[in-house]
């Protein structure tokens, strides 16, 4: 598929590519290490947090490995702006716990900024394509 000249975005400058990576390969490596493996692992503090929450020890897997995913998927060009979406919306569920079911004060922070982050990767990364199935399919 061609793109007409006049229709097609302007790309993002080097620059602005390299910022977008390291962001991507540190939130990435946040979402890995940091946040998901001690969901998965039962880390205590993980385990207490979701006890106190209430829905029970599977929410805990299903985020640790929504947050896995989205970490490895920041770390892929490919998926860059799939995963950083996914995980806007992980952290606006995150940000909406922490306020409302755990009173988590000023700790509601970290999850919105974590969001703001992950929608800048999203929206800078919102013309890469993502392309499923064999490689060099539709070249």
């Amino acid at each position: 598929m061609t793109t007409h000249p006049a229709t097609r975005r302007p790309s993002l400058s080097p620059a602005a590519h390299r910022v977008l990576w390291v962001l991507q390969i540190l939130l990435g490596l946040f979402f890995v290490a940091a946040s998901a493996l001690p969901k998965l692992f039962g880390e205590a503090t993980a385990v207490e947090i979701f006890t106190e929450i209430g829905a029970g020890q599977w929410l805990r897997y299903a985020i640790g490995l929504l947050e896995l995913a989205g970490g490895i998927g920041l770390l892929l060009r490919r998926f860059a702006g799939p995963a950083a979406t996914g995980l806007v919306l992980l952290m606006i569920g995150a940000a909406l716990t922490q306020a409302f079911v755990l009173d988590g004060g000023l700790l509601v922070l970290t999850p919105i900024v974590l969001g703001l982050l992950c929608a800048l990767i999203g929206y800078g990364r919102r013309d890469t394509p993502v392309r499923l199935g064999a490689a060099g399919a539709d070249r």
